[in-house]
């Protein structure tokens, strides 16, 4: 049966997630279908699997990043190192992207939103080649991929690609750290309402 599509209305904001965003990261893995969850994790993965998974996603090395409607978490995105990492926040000249949208709101610009967001911080942190992996017959994710300028190359059930970025500049930098203090104040925000439901 197919799933159902949210229209594409609503605010979308991308911002990173931190350790205070954790019961959203959780909820967020645990209503993905299992379509997306295999698109996701290269294959099936247990309830289990995808808890602990999600409860260790924030604080593993790299960044997470969340796509939200309306204020509610409906895409994750994570910028992972592939090599050693050298000191400091540079992530070193290789990392790897990946990511998933709730199937209700795919095609309504969350992806787009956090490839992009993901491809600016890779770009501030040293990265100049940002690999991309995910199933073959995952069409929307390939699409994307290969709109943002992905090489993609097809092998076997899965598909390989790779975006060149180019170094990163004053003003990039600049506004990362812009965007980054204002994620962190949402974050807190976020947080802060959190505490208070659950008070009251």
């Amino acid at each position: 049966m197919a799933l159902p599509r949210i229209q594409a209305t609503g605010r979308i904001h991308v911002r990173r997630l931190w350790p205070s965003d954790r019961a959203a990261i959780v909820a967020y893995f645990q209503r993905l279908d299992p379509e997306t969850r295999a698109g996701r994790f290269m294959g099936a993965v247990s309830e289990a699997g995808v808890r602990a998974y999600a409860e260790r996603c924030v604080t593993a090395d790299g960044l997470v990043f969340g796509a939200f409607r309306d204020g509610v978490l409906r895409g994750l995105g994570e910028l992972r190192p592939t090599g050693s990492r050298p000191p400091g926040m540079a992530l070193g000249p290789e990392a790897e992207a990946a990511f998933a949208v709730e199937h209700a709101y795919r095609r309504s610009g969350l992806g787009a939103a956090l490839f992009a967001r993901i491809a600016d911080a890779a770009r501030n942190r040293g990265v100049s080649d940002l690999h991309v992996r995910c199933l073959t017959r995952n069409g929307p994710m390939r699409g994307l991929a290969a709109k943002l300028g992905a090489d993609l190359r097809p092998a076997g059930p899965e598909t390989e690609g790779a975006l060149h970025l180019a170094r990163p500049t004053p003003f990039s930098l600049w506004h990362e750290g812009v965007a980054e203090a204002f994620d962190l104040t949402l974050a807190f925000a976020a947080a802060g309402r959190g505490a208070w439901r659950e008070a009251s």
